[in-house]
């Protein structure tokens, strides 16, 4: 089975979390399911560059990763993920998705009110514990 590294964001602005939204997919498992923004590690990318870049090209943040929070290891119906979150700290609640097709920004208590990513559910079940 084919092993995919990522690394995720949880965005923090004020008492909010970022919660973003997949386009359409032919992996049902994942099309229009919501997510915390991230992607693959490059070869020779440290977790927390990889995190960097990413939400650079997803949102056009630039940021400075903060605290890891969890690594989550799910496996998918054909590929095995393993995703390391990070919290990072943002100043506004204005960014531009480049790859998503909507955004939220919910109270940890308001987060189960979303269609999640199966990989992100222990993340969000951890956040609502905090």
């Amino acid at each position: 089975m084919k092993k995919v590294e990522v690394v995720a964001a949880i965005i923090k602005y004020e008492n909010q979390l970022l919660c973003v939204q997949r386009p359409q997919s032919k992996l049902k498992y994942v099309s229009e399911k919501f997510e915390f923004p991230g992607g693959k590690i490059e070869p020779n990318e440290t977790r927390k560059e990889a995190l960097k870049r990413e939400l650079n090209e997803e949102l056009n943040l630039d940021v400075i990763i903060g605290e890891y929070f969890m690594t989550v290891i799910h496996i998918y119906p054909d590929f095995e993920l393993t995703m390391h979150s990070f919290f990072v700290e943002v100043d506004s609640n204005e960014i531009k998705l480049n790859e998503h097709i909507s955004q939220k920004w919910l109270s940890s208590k308001e987060l189960l009110e979303l269609d999640w990513a199966a990989a992100d559910l222990p993340i969000v079940d951890k956040l609502i514990k905090l």
